[in-house]
């Protein structure tokens, strides 16, 4: 239950006209308005990039998301860093002081590079090329940053964060719902009106939503997620909101002393310490938006100690692994009523859709028999009750990632349609059923050395 104060009197006229997106608005054709496509702004960020679209869309309102400590703030000002090599940047924080951001400056900067010479890192401030037009400023009162973007007028704003700025004429405390609606909505006026491109980092709940009225949401352009386990140095920026590009894409970068650092072939990484010819490991194809995905699934099954035996999942979502052991236990004949299960996603990330059924069953079965799945196979395909095999969504796009990696052999479902032709460089093995595909996935005792 929030308290709001409606004020006896309506505000002046002057703040309607300084909130307003410019002159009188007036009803006008769609024709004769111009569809020219806006040129973004670039971002040498590549893996930010592409989250948003291809670039920084002037006039646009960014919001990110994420947990404490995750990296949002590191992450903003390495774009501020590098787009005010070339355009005029403002960072407002309300939660650091003007000295620790510049400490963490300096520290991203001295660490830029791994290949420069040694003495860069020794180097003092003056000999470190910090950007002219990158302006700081420590500030939660709206009204005085507007009053500090008429002055440095700049081509992008940074607010860290929207939950500690406030208007002056609410009488609610900072961070409460008609605070983060009313700054988000003023914001968004502002960006439109003056074509200043906005990034708000917001604060998220224990649930990991992004705490505040859900209408900030809607309020703004881009909604972005930066995900990861704190104890694990990959993290992920994911889009659920853009409206200057897709949806679901994912930028995959690593937590290191420079900051974070874009990882151009994330599936190269994320198998690097895979070992082969393991029981309970397979590898599975998954989307992220446009981009293909190889991880690696772990299993583990165990006798149980208790009654009942426990299904633990770590990146999977649990009712599917509830559906995969189930469907394992009647239709392949696997006794998994008393072992407990394991399944886990190496690398820290979550896979949601179910196109990892079938890994996910052959690293189950894989570890309950002792025997390891192939290691040149990924496996590829959604489970259903009965057993069967059922097709994915943007198989050519899957397959050509896994050949590229260097896997020889798929094994995907049997296709009912034929669309799409699907690439030759790799070995296509079609299986109707759960049963077949485990037969061709898992090695036996006489072929586990080839």
């Amino acid at each position: 239950m929030v308290e709001e104060v409606v004020a006896a009197t309506p505000p002046p006229a002057a703040v309607h006209a300084a909130r307003g997106l410019g002159a009188r608005s007036t009803p006008r054709r769609l024709a004769e308005i111009s569809g020219d496509v806006e040129e973004r702004l670039p971002l040498s960020i590549g893996e930010f990039a592409r989250v948003l679209g291809g670039g920084v869309v002037p006039g646009s309102v960014v919001l990110i998301g994420g947990d404490p400590g995750i990296g949002k703030s590191t992450l903003l000002l390495q774009v501020a860093l590098e787009m005010a090599k070339d355009l005029t940047v403002l960072y407002v924080s309300g939660e650091e002081s003007e000295r620790q951001i510049k400490m963490r400056a300096l520290r991203l900067l001295r660490a830029e590079g791994e290949e420069n010479p040694p003495e860069r890192s020794t180097a003092s401030e003056k000999e470190l090329a910090i950007p002219e037009r990158l302006f700081l400023v420590t500030e939660t009162n709206l009204a005085v940053i507007f009053e500090h973007i008429q002055t440095v007028k700049p081509a992008l704003l940074i607010l860290d964060s929207v939950q500690t700025t406030y208007i002056q004429e609410l009488d609610s405390s900072a961070g409460s719902v008609t605070q983060v609606r009313e700054t988000a909505s003023r914001l968004r006026e502002l960006a439109k009106s003056s074509g200043v491109a906005v990034f708000l980092i917001g604060h998220v709940t224990k649930e990991g939503a992004i705490a505040g009225p859900r209408i900030l949401e809607h309020i703004v352009d881009t909604v972005l997620y930066l995900e990861g386990d704190r104890f694990q140095s990959y993290r992920l920026l994911r889009s659920v909101k853009n409206r200057f590009g897709a949806t679901s894409e994912v930028g995959v970068f690593e937590m290191r002393e420079r900051g974070l650092v874009e990882i151009a072939n994330p599936s190269e990484a994320f198998l690097a310490e895979r070992m082969v010819n393991a029981p309970g490991s397979a590898i599975a194809v998954t989307m992220e938006g446009t981009r293909p995905l190889l991880v690696e699934i772990q299993g583990l099954t165990s006798p149980t100690s208790f009654g009942n035996p426990r299904r633990t999942p770590n990146g999977v979502d649990f009712n599917r692994l509830l559906l995969t052991a189930a469907v394992l236990t009647r239709r392949v004949g696997l006794r998994l009523g008393e072992q407990d299960i394991f399944v886990n996603v190496v690398g820290g990330i979550s896979i949601d859709e179910p196109a990892a059924d079938l890994a996910i069953a052959a690293a189950i079965a894989s570890s309950l028999r002792g025997q390891p799945v192939r290691a040149d196979a990924v496996l590829i395909g959604e489970v259903g009750l009965s057993g069967e095999l059922r097709m994915v969504g943007q198989m050519p796009a899957r397959l050509r990632e896994a050949a590229k990696l260097g896997f020889r052999t798929a094994i995907v479902p049997r296709r009912l349609r034929r669309g799409e032709p699907w690439p030759n460089d790799i070995q296509i093995i079609e299986a109707r059923s759960l049963r077949q595909a485990l037969e061709h996935a898992l090695l036996s005792d006489s072929n586990k050395g080839e």
